[in-house]
């Protein structure tokens, strides 16, 4: 309801910048009201621009080097 009431009030007045790594219907799951969620998506794409990034998670990808690393550091400990 809270995003609902920003999205609402900034709608066609400001800009609004939403980033999430959900697709609009796995909102409903995230966020309990579909009949708000319905009309916030509404008010987020009317004149927008959806940008799609698909590509790997930097934060990913930083916790797979990290888990990487530090494998190779306790076999390094185990050998030693």
């Amino acid at each position: 309801d809270l995003l609902f009431q920003v999205v609402s009030q900034r709608y066609q007045r400001l800009s609004t910048i939403v980033t999430t790594n959900r697709i609009f219907s796995e909102w409903q799951e995230v966020f309990p009201s579909a009949t708000s969620i319905v009309a916030v998506i509404d008010r987020l794409c009317h004149n927008a621009e959806v940008l799609t990034i698909d590509a790997e998670s930097y934060r990913n990808k930083e916790t797979v080097e990290r888990n990487t690393t530090r494998r190779a550091a306790r076999r390094s400990r185990r050998k030693s």
